[in-house]
């Protein structure tokens, strides 16, 4: 799962621009075909009406509900047009949980590691999956927000594991292989 590599983060124009999504996104790049047709990526779109504690969110963040801003909400070039799935939450799984087979193992990149990776990476062990969260392949306003995000999902290993893109390559070519 990419996780919300969408203009909303990765354009400099935007108030939730994340700077390290440039290089998180070169990294995807290169994980994105060894797992071909079975990558799933995901948006965050704004709810037509926020409701509950959403409001008050989108009171603090209302350039996000102007339907001039549509643009934010789609998949990042050269991405457009893959399988995508869009939620309202901070977490995808709900949203991408019926893509995936009984026994589920994610592999999960994207932005922003302290809100929709961190939420979804929890929401899919809660549910049993197996979950690899690939660090320098995620992005956060900060380093020390990104390594604060990661420590946090580390405590939950072993049903997370943290890994790099190196670490991530050489498992898929592994198995692959037919070896673990």
């Amino acid at each position: 799962m990419v996780v919300d590599l969408q203009p909303a983060f990765s354009h400099p124009g935007s108030a939730w621009y994340t700077p390290a999504v440039a290089q998180a996104a070169q990294r995807i790049a290169a994980l994105v075909p060894l797992f071909g047709e079975r990558v799933v990526f995901t948006r965050f779109v704004p709810p037509a009406r926020p409701e509950g504690s959403w409001s008050r969110y989108y009171d603090k963040w209302s350039f996000a509900c102007d339907p001039t801003a549509d643009w934010l909400w789609e998949v990042d070039d050269p991405w457009k047009g893959r399988l995508s799935v869009a939620s309202h939450t901070f977490s995808k799984w709900a949203a991408a949980r019926h893509l995936f087979g009984p026994e589920v193992n994610v592999v999960l990149c994207g932005v922003s590691t302290d809100c929709c990776v961190l939420a979804t990476a929890l929401a899919a062990i809660d549910e049993g999956a197996h979950v690899r969260v690939v660090a320098d392949a995620c992005a956060a306003k900060s380093p020390r927000i990104h390594e604060d995000s990661l420590s946090l999902m580390a405590l939950r290993a072993p049903l997370i594991t943290i890994v790099d893109s190196d670490e991530e390559k050489r498992r898929h070519c592994q198995s692959e292989q037919g070896t673990s």
